[in-house]
């Protein structure tokens, strides 16, 4: 499972990010667009140097390799304005809004953000404009994973990932959660026995 940080700053924040990493987080993005490269590292700094590997970059690439970060994201806009080609040593991933742009991915993603799945928890009137759910049956593109986000909680990752998701992204359900920890556990846990 994959999770994003909340885009402001709040209150424990790095306390829950390393119970999240100790319960076995995947992936954690950190997406704080409003942070300055001295803040972005700042912010990285403080969470545990054995967990860099499974950090993820969604801007102030330049300070990746100085963390021994070596994932980094790229919002639809940016890599549809710039484009990309393999960069050494980095894993890639991106995000995508229809089943069109996912399936015309290049190779060179590890894994794609589709999205708005469901009506977004964190963010206001973020909707869906299609139905993903039933869009991912028109998927051609096996080389990136695909990873549902938007809307994601316990109620409705098993439907998710029956329906032809990779995988899953948390969000709201955690930062707007009274106990984030307790919420990631039983999000994992779905996700664990669809595996099985």
């Amino acid at each position: 499972m994959i999770v994003i940080t909340n885009p402001c700053a709040i209150a424990n924040e790095i306390s829950i990010i390393d119970s999240l990493l100790v319960e076995g987080l995947s992936l954690l993005h950190i997406r704080k667009p409003d942070f300055s490269e001295v803040e972005t590292a700042k912010f990285i700094h403080r969470i545990k140097h054995e967990y860099r590997e499974k950090l993820v970059l969604h801007n102030h690439y330049e300070i990746a390799a100085d963390f021994g970060i070596n994932r980094i994201h790229f919002s639809e806009t940016v890599r549809e304005k710039f484009g990309f080609t393999v960069i050494e040593n980095m894993i890639l991933s991106t995000s995508t809004h229809s089943i069109q742009d996912f399936n015309a991915l290049e190779n060179i993603f590890e894994y794609a953000f589709l999205s708005p799945v469901f009506r977004s928890i964190s963010k206001e009137n973020y909707n869906p404009k299609t139905n993903l759910l039933e869009d991912v049956k028109q998927r051609t593109n096996f080389d990136s994973k695909m990873v549902a986000l938007s809307g994601i909680h316990s109620g409705n990752i098993e439907e998710t990932l029956l329906k032809g998701f990779d995988n899953v992204t948390l969000l709201g359900t955690i930062w707007n959660n009274k106990n984030p920890i307790k919420q990631f556990k039983l999000c994992q846990q779905i996700v664990h026995s669809h595996l099985v």
